[in-house]
């Protein structure tokens, strides 16, 4: 049987987007994109919080100094939940107006790495953005229209990476310690049928959990493509997931009402809350950025 999928928000996020798991305060903060929100949802009470921001954040991620760090649309920037915004870290792409940061995540030196995107999705006008732990960035992969979700195998031998203009799941040989990528080449194809693919979560026996947007679902695909669960969600606008909670046995997931007409919203009125469901399988622990 498939899991059940359940809403833990209200639907109030216009873009929600970037769960990620931080196990020191246990809760799950994500994003509401073009909303300017940063949410901070407690596993245990079921209590989301949210705080206004001053810009359009893509990516959020724990910091192991402390607090957080954005991947925001001029660059990477550090964030306390109390204190407010912090250190700007590096700029990336700070002087184009017409490029945001996207999606992001952390490998498991502790590297901060995130994209970029077009606000009128051009092809190719986006990139693909590491920040080392010495607080340096570079550009690792070029010619990108939407960058989105990243994983690791276990192993750290090969990161999977969407850029969702491509339709594609696609993986690289992954070195660790220099943090390269060398060989793509794609493992998944997703029809059009089912929707965008856009963010992305690995789970214990990597297999990967792909968010779809206009496809209403999650879809988990083993390393080599084939297609082994749907998750239905009722919000056809699905751009997130991650594993939560101490046993990361739980899978959230985000969703949009993003363009959405008031017939629209009234059609799909739990469009923007965030989801939980338990699928049977835990997640892999996500990395914290080390810088």
């Amino acid at each position: 049987m498939e899991p059940s999928v359940e809403q833990v928000t209200a639907a109030g996020a216009v873009l929600g987007e970037g769960p990620v798991w931080d196990d020191r305060y246990e809760v799950l903060w994500w994003v509401d994109i073009t909303g300017r929100r940063l949410h901070r949802f407690d596993v245990a009470t079921g209590v989301d919080e949210s705080r206004e921001l001053p810009v359009e954040v893509g990516a959020v991620v724990p910091r192991t100094a402390g607090g957080l760090v954005f991947a925001q649309p001029d660059g990477f920037a550090a964030f306390d939940w109390t204190g407010g915004p912090g250190e700007h870290f590096a700029a990336v792409e700070a002087k184009d107006r017409s490029t945001r940061m996207n999606d992001g995540k952390c490998d498991a030196r502790g590297r901060f790495w995130a994209g970029t995107m077009a606000y009128d999705f051009a092809q190719g006008a986006g990139a693909l953005y590491c920040l080392e732990a010495d607080r340096t960035v570079r550009k690792a992969l070029g010619d990108v229209t939407i960058s989105n979700g990243l994983a690791w195998s276990s192993d750290a031998s090969t990161m999977f990476y969407i850029d969702s203009a491509e339709a594609t799941v696609d993986a690289f040989d992954f070195d660790i310690e220099a943090g390269t990528l060398a060989k793509r080449r794609s493992i998944v194809r997703v029809p059009e049928p089912d929707g965008i693919p856009d963010g992305m979560a690995i789970d214990s026996e990597g297999y990967l959990w792909v968010a779809l947007f206009g496809g209403g679902a999650v879809h988990r695909y083993s390393s080599d493509g084939r297609l082994d669960t749907v998750l239905t969600v009722p919000a056809p606008q699905v751009t997130s997931c991650a594993f939560a909670g101490p046993d990361l046995a739980d899978l959230y997931i985000t969703t949009a009402a993003h363009g959405y007409t008031e017939a629209e919203r009234a059609d799909y009125p739990v469009a923007g809350a965030l989801f939980r469901c338990r699928p049977g399988v835990a997640g892999a622990a996500v990395g914290a950025y080390a810088g």
